[in-house]
């Protein structure tokens, strides 16, 4: 048993010292994740940010002009032209230096005046041009624009809706995606150290270093097990990295506690490493072993694993497969330990999710291994 455990701690030691020395693989394991963190949030941050504002007023009253200041009140929208015409304004969203047009008919005050007498004068409107070749930005655009115009309608003319909703998120109360998005992104970066881990158990059967471990006392299980612990242990330094940048950089709250984040983390390593291990040992070479490695992960990950879209409940082979990968749990968890504060007993689901597919992964990577020259 103790020289079992020497031989174990000898192939850790040996992986920790080739990871430090190799800047591609201290990059890829350690610097990486954080790195493309930072790229993905801002690729995939929804939030509306500053819209491009033409004007074009043809009642001219105070009515209007307080409606305008309401809408550019706190700097989203922000005017950058007062048109005369429609031509103008056809112009300015052609030339790209306008995202949103916004016209106010004659009549404006005095049909908005009316409103407030039940069944007196016509429907107040309010005509709204988009550039519409960023339809997710522009969605969000006109649904902020048409709720900022209700609102200032209703206050003016005093008229309330017979229903009044009042809304309010809770966990993410300004709803902004980033916010939601970082964490979920974890998942998706956090696979780069099992991706490394695969390069590097191949890399050594193309080089031909495996042979030289044939002659050696190391066994199959504690090459493989000392290998998955240097890089599980790579890896969290790797998480705390990217971590600090999504609450420091971010400003995306951590409520939940950071340990057992960072006990949740290992256990996604060893998901994803076990399955990386298989994918090592059958992969042919290191270019075949980083595209099934992408295959398996990133692709997923982007659209069947809940980072964007919810995950599908009305298909069960859908939903099969979306639980079959790591990243689906990991996802659950990150935004649940950052965003809601919750504790294991609200994640047993996922971390025992995790734990099978660990135990599944590493398992049959210790069975088809065979520490022998094909």
């Amino acid at each position: 048993m103790k020289p079992a455990f020497h031989r174990f701690r000898a192939v850790i030691l040996k992986e920790l010292r080739h990871i430090t020395r190799d800047v591609r693989i201290f990059f890829l394991v350690t610097l990486s994740p954080a790195f493309l963190l930072l790229v993905l949030a801002y690729l995939f941050a929804f939030d509306v940010g500053n819209v491009n504002l033409a004007w074009l007023d043809g009642d001219r009253t105070p009515t209007s002009r307080a409606l305008l200041s309401a809408i550019t009140a706190d700097g989203t929208f922000r005017l950058v032209e007062q048109a005369t015409s429609y031509d103008e304004l056809h112009a300015a969203l052609l030339a790209g230096r306008v995202d949103v047009a916004l016209v106010v008919q004659p009549g404006f005050e005095i049909d908005l005046t009316r409103g407030a007498q039940a069944g007196a004068g016509r429907p107040v409107t309010v005509q709204v041009l988009a550039d519409g070749t960023d339809a997710i930005s522009m969605s969000q655009a006109l649904g902020s624009l048409s709720a900022r115009t209700a609102a200032f309608g209703a206050r003016v003319s005093g008229v309330a809706p017979l229903v009044e909703v009042r809304t309010r998120a809770w966990y993410n109360g300004d709803l902004k995606s980033i916010r939601s998005m970082v964490p979920g992104l974890l998942a998706i970066v956090l696979t780069l150290p099992a991706l490394a881990l695969t390069l590097a158990v191949t890399r050594e059967r193309e080089v031909g270093t495996l042979e030289a471990l044939i002659v050696t006392p190391v066994r199959g299980a504690e090459y493989l097990l000392g290998k998955l612990a240097a890089y599980v242990l790579s890896g969290l330094v790797s998480a705390v990295l990217a971590s600090l940048l999504a609450v420091g950089w971010f400003h995306v709250p951590l409520r939940g506690s950071f340990l057992l984040f960072l006990l949740l983390v290992a256990m996604f390593y060893l998901a994803c490493m076990g399955i990386s291990l298989v994918i090592a040992q059958l992969a042919i070479s290191q270019q075949m072993a980083m595209l099934l490695v992408l295959f398996v992960f990133f692709v997923p990950g982007f659209f069947v694993s809940g980072l964007i879209q919810p995950v599908r409940q009305d298909s069960l082979p859908a939903l099969l497969v979306s639980y079959a990968l790591p990243p689906t749990h990991f996802i659950a968890i990150a935004r649940g330990i950052f965003l809601k504060g919750v504790g294991l007993a609200e994640l047993r689901v996922h971390a025992a999710w995790l734990g099978g597919l660990a135990i599944s992964g590493v398992g049959a990577s210790l069975l088809i291994f065979r520490k022998e020259i094909h």
